[in-house]
């Protein structure tokens, strides 16, 4: 392999690992803009999540805020202010946070922070509802804060605000006197979260694209302690799921999940992934890669035919010439013994001359060929005195060594270019002669065969094998080269570049006594009467 052909292998080689690399790269890159998507995802469900929060604390306290403002709206001037009893919120609070059935059961309560003493209305708790209320009730509630059941007391709530104190020199402002509030089931919670997933929106309709809250997110509500309280949302099996949520201590847990057939609906979704593409572009690069090192392969295989045909045409060249040469000073100096030698001199010095002319022409053919410069102008001309013609011409260069039986239809004529059609007749002659049998005949016949004209050379050879007949039309290329056969090869490249020009066909087949048949036919053939033809 020269320099050349290995800076061209390097160059091939460093592209694919150039595409292998960018693959690589657009596959970390692809994968980096998936986590970032799929961490902006997660985030937004921790948006929904803490909006829930926030608007479900804010409606409780819009519920339950104007049935306990009587009692708790005002902070009280003195810590000895005498507090109003639990039936006082009653009234206000009867008709907010029901459980859905008749409200016989509910209590209503109010823990003095100073003593410790719990006041009720309505039903009467129990004494492990009343020491659940003493020990859950705090002192930084708000206006409405939740303590949950356990126990005995589970599934239920309370729901109370604080009383606080003014500023003045007998405790700290805002300091808690007492909570007022309601006993309830943690159902009740239930209505208040519907309605502001109806009418709030979790996240702007700019990220969303106007999707519905029960369209967007799966949520789950719990209970501070992780006990299950409601769902709602879409089935979100493999989802996105954000952080947990709280409006504060006491209030419900909420999470959001946005499911994967949502997030793609999303402004900022998960990218499509573009490995295909890029695996597709590698697989594209390394076959061209694959083709320019079987091109580069071909080439080496080219310049290697090219190589072997200069020396077999300087072979093919010097031999003549030297011939030529010999006889030529012989005559020039007076050497030669006789007429008979003087006429044997220059017999040869024909023949060599001949065979040069007929190299040259087949050169300067394939040099046309090769620049698609071959033109042929056609006419109609009878086959069969050209072909003797030709065979006339060529027995020369045979040497005597073979025998060229003809068979021609006399009444055959064709649109042919003469000087083409001697090229390929002395061509295929010329092959037969050097790769038939020492001695052999040489068939050369000529007949119509439907609407054109077949011109056939049998030689009597070893023949050629099918799968090799195909390549023996190509440049350079000699399937039997004995040292003894010279040969420049291209001379059946040039048959077929002939052939061409006059858009006829050739190929090769067994003949039938042994050996090769080269058959070349021809367009716009016809059989004339006898009468022209004489």
């Amino acid at each position: 392999m020269n320099r050349a052909s290995r800076s061209l292998l390097l160059l091939l080689s460093l592209t694919v690992a150039l595409a292998s690399l960018l693959a690589y790269e657009a596959q970390r890159a692809t994968r980096s803009h998936r986590v970032t998507a799929e961490r902006a995802l997660r985030d937004y469900a921790t948006v929904a999540a803490r909006e829930l929060a926030t608007a479900s604390a804010e409606a409780l306290e819009g519920i339950v805020g104007p049935a306990l403002n009587p009692v708790v709206g005002s902070p009280a001037a003195s810590p000895y202010d005498s507090l109003p009893p639990a039936s006082a919120i009653v009234a206000a609070a009867e008709g907010i946070l029901g459980c859905g059935g008749p409200e016989t059961g509910r209590t209503y309560f109010a823990l003095d922070f100073r003593t410790g003493t719990l006041s009720t209305a309505g039903a009467v708790p129990e004494a492990e509802t009343a020491a659940w209320l003493r020990a859950a009730v705090g002192t930084a509630g708000g206006r409405a804060a939740i303590a949950w059941g356990h126990g005995s007391t589970a599934g239920r709530i309370a729901v109370y605000g604080v009383k606080s104190l003014r500023y003045s020199g007998f405790a700290g402002h805002d300091a808690p006197l007492a909570a007022y509030g309601l006993v309830t089931c943690s159902s009740a919670l239930r209505p208040v979260i519907a309605r502001v997933l109806e009418e709030h929106p979790l996240l702007p309709s700019s990220v969303s694209g106007g999707l519905s809250n029960a369209e967007l997110a799966a949520l789950d509500v719990r209970a501070p302690d992780g006990e299950p309280l409601f769902r709602f949302g879409p089935a979100a099996e493999t989802a996105y799921a954000g952080d947990t949520a709280t409006a504060g201590p006491g209030s419900p847990v909420f999470r959001a999940a946005l499911p994967a057939a949502v997030a793609g609906r999303l402004v900022v979704a998960r990218p499509t992934s573009r490995l295909p593409v890029l695996f597709g572009l590698l697989a594209v690069t390394a076959g061209l890669a694959a083709v320019a090192l079987r091109q580069l392969r071909r080439e080496q295989e080219l310049a290697r035919l090219r190589a072997d045909f200069t020396s077999s045409v300087s072979h093919e060249l010097r031999t003549p010439l030297t011939q030529i040469l010999l006889f030529a000073e012989t005559l020039e100096l007076g050497r030669a013994g006789g007429e008979g030698e003087r006429r044997q001199a220059l017999e040869i010095i024909v023949q060599e001359a001949r065979r040069l002319a007929h190299l040259v022409e087949n050169v300067l053919h394939y040099s046309r060929a090769e620049r698609r410069m071959l033109r042929v102008q056609l006419e109609e001309r009878t086959l069969a005195p050209l072909l003797r013609e030709t065979v006339h011409r060529f027995a020369p260069l045979t040497a005597g060594c073979a025998r060229i039986d003809l068979e021609l239809d006399e009444r055959l004529v064709a649109a042919i270019h003469a000087d083409s059609l001697r090229q390929i007749v002395i061509n295929l002659l010329d092959n037969a002669v050097k790769y038939g049998s020492v001695d052999g005949a040489i068939g050369l016949r000529a007949a119509l065969v439907a609407d054109r004209a077949r011109v056939e050379v049998d030689d009597m050879g070893p023949g050629i094998a099918p799968e090799d007949r195909a390549k023996v039309w190509e440049p350079f290329v000699r399937l039997h080269r004995p040292a003894a056969v010279p040969g420049s090869g291209i001379g059946l490249a040039v048959v077929r570049e002939l052939v061409t020009a006059h858009r006829g066909a050739c190929w090769v087949e067994a003949a039938p006594g042994g050996g090769a048949r080269f058959v070349v036919e021809l367009p716009r053939g016809r059989r004339i009467p006898s009468a022209e033809a004489a």
